[in-house]
């Protein structure tokens, strides 16, 4: 079986430079190019996956088909490419301890003294390895998290290292990733900060093959000749990364910078054929070029940091493309609503999504939310707890039970329309033990959700714990909230929907997270073209 070549992703100078939209990028033309390739994360952090970290420190956590808690990165790897990820394509320092160690507990290594070297590189190596094995690439990108020099990343960059001399220089390029911070006093761009970091990079013991540079400005032929000359690179190696409008232009930047030539010329593979990106650019023509344009208000408790929703928010950029019209997302914090500051902060939105969450806090303002959205008939998405919230707003105000809620927030409410799920009573630790990955759900005919999908049987992912109470199903049914979409081994509620509504419908799975450049997800469509629908009529009545 042939073996994949490989391409490392490493960062330095300072973090959020964009590793992973760069990884994304050169993957995509690659794919473009009709080779078969795939991206991997390996996070240096000791947390043994994202699962539980803070969304502010650490923005959403994605889940892949599998049901892996992995880093948000491979969203944009699963956005750009349009192949899904799995718990393969993520990897993080506690990961690689906690596998050691197990061995270690079991005898394994046979007494001899456990070591970050050999034993703890060796374990990143097989794991670099892993997505090789499958034999279903051509190339395998890995992006290692952090910056070069960081303590934590160390051992990542080492078995990079080792993995080079290993497979030769042939199957293995490296591309560094710095920042050229342009100071505006002395009116240019400085090298120096890449300089060092190269030289972090280099004393441990991996020179760069390609250096791309973040920058603000165009880089001059002088500049790339000086990178080039300290850093010890060609010229045609140093890549101009100049910031951009969008993500999404950054695949057809690197394309005129030559990225994937270089990447393949280092690689010694023979061109498939040159990359077919007319789709992409077509796709880019939409999105910057609407004919429409709606404001969507997002209702969350982590809206002060974007990233904690960055599939919603990249959901709406995929469907507003189709739709040709530009989706403004109006952040709003759920702890600032109320029954009575509600109308002032959501009052001319054109939509409101509910977004997923957990814990008590800013829960009343998401009811609040979703009351106006029934009461003033505005085009409504709730997304796992945001469907939680409808269904406990609807049991208040619609049905007549005052105390109804979570079992989540009230585990003494006399109505518990939500409660937690069977297979979740015992389970004490926190990590990877939610309700996690791909499920199946049928949908009803003639419902909204099936006019969204256009089918009866779907899958989609989970991340929860808590579940639609089945005993109370007959009164929310009676009063007009209906089960659109059934889990149909466990009879769980997926899906609900107010019949009489234009537009109501919250959905327990977490749809962001299946959507991609090339197929926006068909809820995401529906719900915008709702919402462009309620602003011509807006329009028309205003008029």
């Amino acid at each position: 079986m042939a073996h994949a070549k490989h391409i490392f992703v490493t960062g330095g100078v300072t973090s959020s430079l964009g590793k992973g939209i760069i990884a994304s990028s050169l993957a995509k033309l690659l794919q473009a190019r009709g080779f078969s390739v795939t991206i991997q994360k390996f996070d240096p952090y000791i947390n043994i996956d994202p699962g539980t970290l803070n969304p502010y420190e650490h923005g959403e956590c994605y889940v892949t088909e599998d049901g892996a808690e992995t880093d948000l990165d491979l969203g944009h790897y699963e956005r750009f490419l349009n192949v899904p990820t799995s718990q393969a394509n993520n990897i993080t320092t506690g990961r690689i301890y906690y596998n050691v160690i197990t061995k270690e507990r079991k005898g394994e290594y046979l007494g001899k003294t456990v070591q970050v070297v050999p034993h703890i590189t060796d374990e990143i190596k097989r794991n670099f390895l892993l997505l090789d094995e499958t034999g279903k690439y051509d190339i395998i990108i890995t992006e290692i998290g952090g910056c070069v020099g960081d303590i934590e990343s160390l051992p990542f960059i080492e078995a990079v290292r080792q993995l080079k001399w290993e497979l030769g220089p042939n199957d293995v390029v490296v591309v560094h990733l710095t920042l050229l911070p342009y100071l505006k006093s002395a009116g240019e761009l400085k090298t120096k900060p890449t300089q060092h970091s190269v030289r972090y990079l280099s004393e441990s013991g991996v020179q760069p093959d390609i250096i791309v540079c973040r920058t603000e400005k165009p880089i001059t032929n002088d500049i790339r000749k000086k990178i080039a000359l300290f850093c010890n690179v060609h010229i045609n190696s140093v890549i101009e990364a100049r910031d951009a409008e969008t993500i999404y232009d950054v695949p057809v930047l690197m394309r005129k910078e030559k990225l994937d030539e270089r990447v393949l010329a280092r690689l010694r593979y023979p061109y498939k054929k040159e990359p077919d990106i007319e789709a992409w650019k077509e796709f880019l023509g939409h999105l910057k070029n609407p004919t429409e344009q709606v404001e969507i208000g997002l209702i969350g408790k982590y809206v002060e940091l974007h990233d904690a929703y960055k599939s919603i928010a990249e959901s709406f950029i995929h469907a507003g493309a189709y739709n040709n019209c530009k989706v403004i997302i109006k952040w709003i914090q759920s702890e600032h609503l109320n029954e009575e500051s509600v109308h002032t902060h959501l009052k001319g939105l054109k939509g409101i999504l509910v977004a997923p969450g957990f814990g008590e806090r800013g829960i009343e303002g998401k009811i609040a939310a979703v009351k106006y959205a029934r009461e003033q008939r505005v085009p409504f998405l709730g997304i796992c707890l945001g469907m939680q919230c409808a269904v406990v707003e609807f049991a208040r105000n619609v049905i007549g039970w005052a105390q109804a809620n979570s079992t989540e927030i009230d585990l003494e409410t006399p109505r518990p329309v939500i409660g937690l799920m069977a297979e979740q009573k015992d389970i004490t630790e926190m990590g990877g033990t939610m309700r996690l990955g791909a499920y199946s759900c049928e949908l009803k005919k003639g419902t909204k959700a099936y006019q969204a999908y256009g089918k009866i049987k779907i899958t989609e992912r989970h991340r929860h714990r808590y579940e639609f109470n089945n005993a109370y199903l007959n009164e929310f049914e009676k009063k007009g909230m209906v089960a659109s979409g059934i889990h149909p081994e466990k009879e769980l509620v997926e899906v609900i929907e107010i019949t009489d509504h234009p537009w109501f419908v919250g959905v327990q799975f977490h749809p962001e997270l299946k959507s991609t450049v090339m197929n926006p997800h068909p809820l995401f469509m529906r719900f915008l073209k709702a919402t462009m629908e309620y602003a011509k009529k807006q329009q028309q009545v205003e008029a």
